[in-house]
């Protein structure tokens, strides 16, 4: 079988590099402009170049996200923009709208384009027509079931096909929304959405010159807040359905649930490929869990389904804490960058790419880089010298049930 893609995001250099690490194939990243994540760290054209030739290095691809809603004094400094996405070898630039489509096309035609979920494509004969227009894969609106999705993929063979299967969901079609900007001042459609989906609303409605409260329940008003997606049991059924690209969303997440989320993805597409099933489907969903996440849903793959609002004001923090990242071996000790408080005698667990993964130890004998013993790690970013009783690598990350 044709394994499929799992681009994961990458909202600043570090990111792009644990994403990889924990075996994404692809990742999508922002520039300083022209990207619905203005608020990320993003890259500057430096950082695009860097992140282009080390992806490649490692056999992986990076797409940059050039995908606001623009106005026309935005197209000058897009023609410059494409031109570079070009010249550095990206693999590809990630638009929504019509204009810049026929601007990257004339002034980037090496530039290869892929179509936002922003472009709300909900059938197959949108995807048709966009590849006429010279796109060579349409990221498909979320709101679609399994059955569309195949029907889009068999009616189109020679268009990739990517699919969100993991991630934060907006309450308008795929984030075309005006909230933000009517409520706070910041354009959503143009990268600097506030979220004002997940506020507490009150609703009141106002007839024959009468008011009349409408709140939910002892649990809140958040009748705007949708629950995160998560498919990750559904990688078989995509897989058949054609989809080239399994997308990751959150480019504003922390590190450590990017490498727990894309570790889990990578090793059940793994096991799917191997054996067409996934027989540790279990544990990869409760890796889901160990991060900060609101309920889970599958929004709409299976067909209607009116349970995708989240009434929590907030997340659930996730059954693990991220405390240490391992930066390498010295002294014959693991050497470890303290993120959390953690102290001697903790059970810890190891979030690893590799041979590692989820094994676990109690903290033993702690040294700092003055060689003075630590019990308790309270330092934030505190460099220590730990014995463990196995060998860890660079990268692996140490946490602690919470």
């Amino acid at each position: 079988m044709n394994k499929p893609e799992l681009l994961a995001p990458a909202g600043s250099f570090k990111k792009l590099e644990t994403a990889l690490l924990y075996g994404a194939d692809a990742v999508y990243v922002g520039g300083k402009e022209f990207s619905l994540r203005a608020y990320a760290d993003n890259l500057d054209e430096y950082e695009l170049r860097k992140a282009v030739e080390f992806a490649h290095a490692k056999g992986a691809k990076v797409y940059v996200t050039v995908n606001i809603f623009p106005k026309n004094s935005d197209f000058p400094e897009a023609e410059k923009y494409f031109k570079f996405l070009e010249r550095i070898g990206a693999d590809a630039a990630l638009v929504t709208d019509a204009g810049f489509i026929a601007l990257a096309k004339n002034v980037a035609p090496e530039l290869p384009l892929h179509l936002s979920t922003q472009a709300n494509t909900l059938n197959k004969y949108a995807v048709r027509f966009w590849a006429e227009q010279g796109i060579s894969r349409v990221v498909l609106a979320r709101e679609l079931t399994a059955n569309e999705i195949s029907e889009i993929t068999a009616f189109n063979p020679d268009t990739e096909i990517e699919v969100f299967v993991h991630g934060a969901m907006c309450i308008s079609y795929s984030g075309r929304c005006l909230l933000s900007n009517y409520l706070a001042g910041r354009d959503g459609n143009r990268g600097e959405c506030v979220q004002a989906c997940r506020w507490h609303y009150k609703i009141t409605e106002t007839a024959r010159n009468e008011s009349a409260e409408l709140v939910e329940d002892e649990r809140g008003a958040y009748i705007l807040n949708s629950k995160d997606l998560n498919l990750l049991k559904e990688i078989p059924r995509l897989a058949q359905a054609g989809v080239k690209s399994f997308k990751i969303e959150g480019r504003m997440k922390s590190e450590y649930y990017l490498a727990t989320v894309v570790n889990a993805y990578r090793r059940a597409i793994d096991e799917y490929a191997a054996y067409g099933e996934i027989p540790s489907q279990e544990l990869y969903e409760a890796e889901t869990l160990k991060v900060t996440h609101r309920d889970y849903t599958k929004a709409y793959f299976d067909g209607a389904n009116a349970n995708t609002v989240s009434y929590l004001s907030g997340q659930h923090a996730g059954a693990y804490e991220f405390v240490g990242a391992v930066k390498g071996y010295a002294r014959g000790k693991a050497v470890v960058e303290m993120r959390n408080r953690f102290r001697k005698g903790d059970i810890l667990e190891v979030l690893s790419p590799g041979e590692n993964f989820n094994r676990t130890f109690a903290v033993g004998e702690m040294t700092n880089e003055s060689g003075e013993t630590v019990t308790d790690a309270k330092l934030v970013q505190e460099t220590l010298y730990m014995d463990v009783p196995f060998p860890l690598e660079a990268g692996d990350i140490l946490r602690r049930k919470s």
